[in-house]
């Protein structure tokens, strides 16, 4: 089958989108790509399909989980084997998961970066038949880029132990990142492929008002259709929506405080039109694909130009006129540079919570190499008598450094072992039918049940048995009371993973010129926000933001609110 073929069989669709032609063709011609693509652009398809078109494993390294759970899970609906391998699991789960990819029929096999570089992944790399390593988020490798991890840079070691191409995605960076990129990846030959920025169909808005809830409620009621509004903090959301709400709009809200099926379940009512607005926080829209969304609203300055345009970019996808507005004031650009000055705490305060956080689960020094630490910020602050915001910034910058991973309200599924010898299964007997039902599915369904606990996915589960979630889940409890199986149920946590063991004071290294680089950057895009906000009259909106990407040459774009001044 050839690439079209490829896509009417399993996608159904008849044609691809701009640009992702060329990368698939690259691709599978193996030549190193770096593909940027706007949000929305269809990124995930440019490695799938090539990836089923080849023989071997796809490796796809990404941070984002919720993302590689879902990808994972449209994959196995089509019928393409597909595993994933993310902060949370255990060593036994993991070790089972590359046995199952390393000689069983799987085409791809999504990683969190920091699982790259460990001694478990490594022993398989010889069993491993990778055949293509796709970096998504590639901008994360850069230190010019706006969210820098240092378990990126492990992946240029890793193509030297692997002897495959490999795909670059990124929906925003600088010509400085995109070099930096492929210079970092060790590209045989420099291969960028893009596709433009310019969105003619969108205006961009910029306001500067006191009272940014009416301006907003004038925009709900003067643009007809779906809308996303952005606000920094999870409390203001649910505030927000509830004024939208009082004012006859229809709107929700979410963020990463919400429960894992009570986000899939807002995700859900806005995507298919029962709710009109979203407020959310910046933790709504990876893997969104909403074409119909009319506008875009930010209530709060973004960090750095390129989140802006990447959550400005999610309206109006389908191709017809839509708005990106933004409302701001003065006191919007001081708190917009006291948050640049609160992320950077002194390195003397990082040093002290590296220490404490050590105390605080009694790990020794020469030790901890690997702990997985279920990570209660409220009562590590509380116990230390620490600003939360400082703490956090911290941990962000520990993890920025190499010394840990740090990962936020991370949804840890349920999870359930087998307790049965294999050989007795079919001598069972259940009080109950669904039971039955229930224990097969789990047998069937989870490679590695016998030898340990494993990830469910539970409303999977409760779609195959019949049930409602809360009905499986007291299947469940009732199973492991009989002690048919071992029952562990989901949770929501944040997770540090140590990345080595605890080092003494004097040999803890926090890369005094990475910390200034990573300020300075950090200053440099507070700058290039504030500037987009000073445009004046003679300048355009969109023209600014194409520069910023390094299309210099762009002609004003006609429809943002300075060219449509200009026009009247």
């Amino acid at each position: 089958m050839n690439a079209r073929e490829t896509l009417r069989k399993y996608w159904g669709y008849d044609g691809f989108r701009p640009m992702q032609e060329e990368i698939i063709s690259a691709s599978l011609e193996g030549r190193d790509t770096l593909a940027i693509l706007p949000t929305g652009g269809g990124k995930s398809l440019c490695f799938q399909v090539p990836g089923l078109m080849t023989d071997g494993l796809t490796l796809v390294v990404t941070p984002l989980i919720a993302l590689m759970r879902d990808q994972v899970q449209n994959l196995e609906d089509r019928g393409i084997r597909a595993l994933c391998i993310h902060t949370g699991m255990g060593r036994r789960e993991v070790d089972t998961l590359l046995n199952n990819a390393a000689y069983g029929d799987f085409k791809f096999l999504y990683i969190s970066p920091e699982r790259i570089s460990t001694r478990l992944f490594r022993s398989y790399l010889d069993v491993l038949n990778i055949s293509r390593i796709v970096v998504d988020e590639a901008h994360c490798i850069s230190q010019w880029g706006y969210d820098f991890r240092p378990e990126y840079l492990k992946i240029g070691e890793l193509r030297k132990a692997i002897d495959a191409p490999v795909m670059a995605l990124t929906a925003t960076a600088t010509p400085k990142v995109a070099q930096d990129i492929m210079d970092k990846l060790g590209f045989r030959e420099p291969l960028l492929l893009k596709s433009g920025f310019a969105r003619p169909n969108l205006s961009y808005i910029v306001r500067e008002c006191e009272d940014k809830q009416g301006r907003l409620l004038t925009l709900c009621r003067s643009v007809q259709g779906s809308g996303i509004v952005y606000l920094r903090h999870r409390k203001m959301c649910e505030e927000m929506a509830a004024f939208l709400r009082e004012n006859g709009i229809s709107a929700s809200f979410y963020h990463a405080g919400l429960g894992a099926a009570e986000r899939a379940l807002r995700q859900a009512e806005w995507k298919e039109s029962r709710i009109r607005v979203m407020v959310c926080t910046n933790a709504f829209g990876m893997g969104i694909d909403k074409p119909d969304v009319r506008f875009v609203a930010h209530l709060d300055l973004p960090d750095s130009p390129e989140a802006y345009f990447q959550e400005a970019g999610r309206a109006g996808r389908d191709g017809l006129p839509a708005y990106a507005a933004l409302f701001w004031n003065n006191s919007d650009i001081a708190r917009m540079h006291q948050l640049t000055e609160l992320s950077f705490p002194s390195l003397d305060y990082i040093a002290d919570i590296y220490q404490k956080l050590h105390i605080f689960y009694n790990i020794p020094y020469e030790a901890g190499e690997g702990r997985q630490l279920r990570f209660d910020g409220q009562e590590f602050a509380r116990t230390w008598h620490l600003s939360r915001s400082s703490l956090l910034y911290s941990l962000r910058y520990l993890e920025r450094s190499g010394h840990l991973s740090f990962t936020e309200d991370l949804d840890i599924r349920a999870r359930v072992g087998i307790l049965v010898p294999r050989e007795g299964v079919y001598d069972l007997s259940f009080p109950e039918q669904k039971m039955a039902l229930l224990f097969e599915r789990l047998m069937r369904g989870y490679p590695g049940i016998f030898s340990f606990a494993v990830d469910i996915d539970e409303p999977r589960l409760a779609a195959e048995t019949g049930v409602e979630v809360p009905a499986l889940r007291q299947l469940l409890y009732k199973m492991s009371l009989g002690h048919f199986i071992k029952y562990i149920p989901a949770e929501r946590s944040s997770v540090i993973e140590l990345r080595h063991p605890r080092l003494r004071p004097g040999d803890l290294n926090l890369e005094k010129e990475r910390y200034a680089l990573l300020r300075q950057r950090a200053e440099e895009r507070c700058a290039a926000m504030e500037g987009y906000l000073h445009l004046g009259p003679g300048d355009c909106r969109s023209a600014y933001m194409l520069a910023y990407f390094g299309e210099t040459d762009a002609a004003p774009c006609g429809c943002c609110d300075l060219c449509r001044a200009r026009e009247h």
